[in-house]
């Protein structure tokens, strides 16, 4: 399963193109403009899986820094700033990382 199985690809260029500009990723509007936050949340745990590199039922810091380029292999990373921010954003239990059910309540809300 791939992203533009889920989301069209003309809705991810847009939304990364939109925070190409470093420290202008916002998580709401991303995924507004993505298509993500309109989706089902079987579709957003399907993403979720694809997201999660390691399989470890767990978005950590250094799968989050690279977030943009699991949508579009030529996007930048986030900041530090917005590594944290997207942590901070969905993290409800305080471990640091995020978990699917998480990643969901992010998205959905």
């Amino acid at each position: 399963m791939s992203l533009t199985s889920i989301l069209s690809a003309q809705d991810i260029e847009k939304a990364v193109k939109d925070c190409q500009v470093p420290d202008s990723f916002c998580h709401k509007k991303f995924f507004a403009l993505c298509g993500l936050s309109s989706k089902t949340p079987q579709d957003v745990q399907n993403v979720f899986r694809i997201l999660d590199e390691d399989n470890s039922g767990y978005l950590d810091e250094s799968e989050l820094k690279f977030f943009l380029q699991r949508f579009d292999p030529g996007a930048r990373t986030l900041t530090e700033a917005e590594t944290k921010s997207l942590i901070s954003a969905a993290d409800d239990d305080s471990d640091g990382q995020i978990g699917a059910q998480e990643f969901q309540m992010m998205v959905l809300s």
